[in-house]
């Protein structure tokens, strides 16, 4: 807020206190009125309005990376040197990918050293005859196993011509049985009707009928299953149920001949077409050899000029992984005081991101106060509340002051400056104009200028980062002048007039010469002399 009378209105209430002490005083005479004197001194113009001190310079500081806070070294209020170690997070996964890197890093350096100093040709060469040896391996092998599979299948095929012809043998013995003990007038307990002859591609379920060679004969002798038998009817009736018992076996191991028949078939198959498979892979292997050796029979010069390339593309990514494992240790850039902290050892710590306003000629950082009066028209900042550290200078503070724009078209840079502060009582520091922002700030409705003040003195240990202090600057200035209050300063038409004290106590209105109007005194250039007296404006009675 602009405070251009600020001056004038503590010299009236001086005056008016002047005034009625004089008036209440308890005296058996009427006291004499109250006066001043013309004097000679300083008559200055000043514009006023209050900021707030910070340090003459202020960093925020964080990690460029998310990560967990492992050590925090210093405390708030802790002096700082340049480089020194103020507080870090945890590394594990950052030197888990430095050392990834570093081991493309060491893979690329192979890769460019055979590039450089083997021969691709002959290695290549020498690839696409062991390839070529390996199809003629392949087939080899491939006719081979095709070879043993059908023999399997042949065997397998003969194995069930066998079991065939052992079933045939095992009907004849069945009815040969079965006719035995019908002509000696047994009974068998199951009748059996002769089948058709078997095939080589069925299996018989019945027994076949005689053959035209076979009758009666006593000496008749056969073999079924490795047992010779016997034509003599004696006994044949108790044989049968050992006859069928040996049909059924027969019958089942031609079903087992049969099933191992389709397997050797299905093997052979498969097998078959597994050769034709690695056979064709192995060719391909043979396709991609001849292209790797007409490809090596170009220009090395090119492939050693992508080895290194692809060198330089992980040499960089090997020094942005140390930088990042590098920049989990945080470091003092300037010497300072730390100010703010936020942040305990254990919590996870966001990217640092953001940046910070800078007041006008300065590296200072503009106060929240500020910034948050810049928000309503929709800008923003980063306060030191959201920094993980900020870090102060305390031994020369400056004071970022909001001018409106009908003062700030008032100020110049150098021009001197009175601070005060609230928290410190009966402090006038000194202070310099150092800049004033050339864009302004719409705040409420009302533009706003940030001038830079820096205190030209060594800081008083009362102050502090933070506290809101009043600047006046002093815009016009005539020194060693004669001067009168301006608050007794009255116009009477074109004529200043004052009211000198006369004889009797009583004012005679004198006008005179004015010249520089200040925000306290106003310049006399001639109608007073110094040392006259001055009588103060009457006090209003009181009813």
């Amino acid at each position: 807020m602009s405070r251009t009378t600020g001056r004038r209105t503590r010299v009236v209430c001086a005056i008016g206190a002047v005034a009625v002490l004089a008036l209440t005083a308890c005296t058996s005479a009427p006291p004499p009125p109250p006066t001043l004197r013309v004097d000679r001194g300083s008559v200055q113009t000043t514009v006023s309005a209050s900021g707030t001190l910070v340090g003459i310079s202020e960093q925020t500081l964080g990690f460029p990376r998310r990560g967990q806070l492992t050590q925090v070294l210093v405390g708030v209020g802790d002096r700082v040197v340049p480089g020194q170690e103020l507080a870090r997070v945890d590394d594990f996964a950052l030197r888990q990918t430095l050392q990834q890197e570093q081991a493309t890093l060491a893979e690329a350096q192979a890769e460019l050293d055979r590039a450089t100093g083997g021969n691709r040709v002959n290695a290549t060469g020498r690839t696409l005859e062991q390839a070529r040896e390996i199809i003629e391996a392949v087939k080899q092998q491939v006719d081979e196993t095709n070879d043993l599979n059908r023999a399997a299948t042949n065997r397998a095929r003969e194995q069930l011509a066998f079991d065939k012809r052992v079933l045939d043998r095992a009907w004849d013995v069945l009815r040969r049985d079965e006719e035995a003990c019908d002509d000696a007038g047994g009974s068998s307990s199951t009748t059996t009707t002769s089948p058709p002859p078997t095939t080589s591609g069925s299996t018989p379920t019945s027994r076949p009928p005689a053959s035209d060679g076979d009758d009666d004969t006593e000496d008749a002798s056969y073999t079924v299953e490795g047992v010779s038998r016997s034509t003599v009817p004696a006994g044949a009736c108790d044989r049968l149920d050992a006859d069928r018992s040996a049909v059924e076996n027969a019958k089942r191991t031609v079903l087992q001949s049969e099933t191992a028949l389709d397997q050797a078939k299905h093997q052979e198959d498969v097998a078959a077409a597994d050769g034709k498979v690695a056979i064709e892979r192995e060719q391909q292997t043979v396709i991609s050899a001849e292209n790797d050796s007409g490809a090596a029979q170009n220009d090395r010069p090119a492939d050693i000029e992508v080895r290194r390339a692809q060198l330089r593309n992980a040499q960089a990514a090997v020094r942005v992984a140390q930088q990042d494992v590098d920049n989990t240790v945080l470091r003092a850039p300037v010497a300072g005081v730390v100010s703010v902290i936020n942040g305990k050892v254990g919590e996870f710590l966001g990217e640092a991101s953001g940046t910070t306003p800078v007041a006008p000629g300065t590296s200072a950082t503009i106060p929240e106060s500020t910034s948050a009066a810049s928000s309503d028209s929709g800008s923003s900042s980063t306060s030191s509340s959201t920094a993980f550290m900020v870090l102060n200078n305390i031994d020369t503070f400056q004071l970022i002051v909001p001018f409106e724009e009908s003062d700030a078209a008032r100020i110049a840079v150098n021009q001197q400056v009175e601070v005060s502060v609230d928290a410190v009582p009966g402090l006038r520091a000194p202070a310099t104009v150092l800049a004033i922002a050339p864009a302004g700030t719409p705040a409420s409705g009302i533009v706003q200028y940030n001038a830079t003040i820096v205190l030209r003195e060594g800081s008083d240990p009362r102050l502090r980062d933070g506290q809101t202090a009043l600047a006046d600057v002093i815009t016009e200035s005539v020194d060693n002048v004669l001067r009168v209050p301006s608050a007794i300063v009255r116009r009477e038409g074109s004529s200043t007039i004052v009211d000198v004290r006369g004889g009797d106590n009583q004012p005679v209105p004198t006008p005179f010469d004015a010249g520089a109007v200040g925000d306290e005194y106003t310049q006399v250039l001639s109608g007073l002399r110094e040392g006259q007296e001055l009588l103060l404006p009457a006090a209003a009675p009181t009813g």
